[in-house]
């Protein structure tokens, strides 16, 4: 997410602490949360994607292995 539309999320959270946000503002400040919580998730999901589960063992898991065993021990 660019520079510019975080500055604008920060700058229309401090307004509204400091009086109510219009309509058109609120509308704003909706899309952009929810275009940085969707780049946000996206990101968290490749980090995860990526990371191995290191047992005291020494075997090793990554993670959506992982996830997959514990989906078939639940069934």
């Amino acid at each position: 997410m660019e520079k510019e539309k975080i500055a604008r999320i920060n700058e229309l959270a401090r307004k509204s602490k400091q009086a109510p946000l219009s309509e058109e503002e609120l509308l704003e400040q909706k899309a952009l949360r929810a275009e940085y919580i969707a780049e946000f998730r996206a990101s968290f999901t490749g980090i995860l994607e990526n990371t191995v589960i290191q047992y005291p063992d020494g075997s090793k898991q990554s993670v959506p292995e992982f996830r997959d065993a514990q989906k078939k021990e639940k069934k």
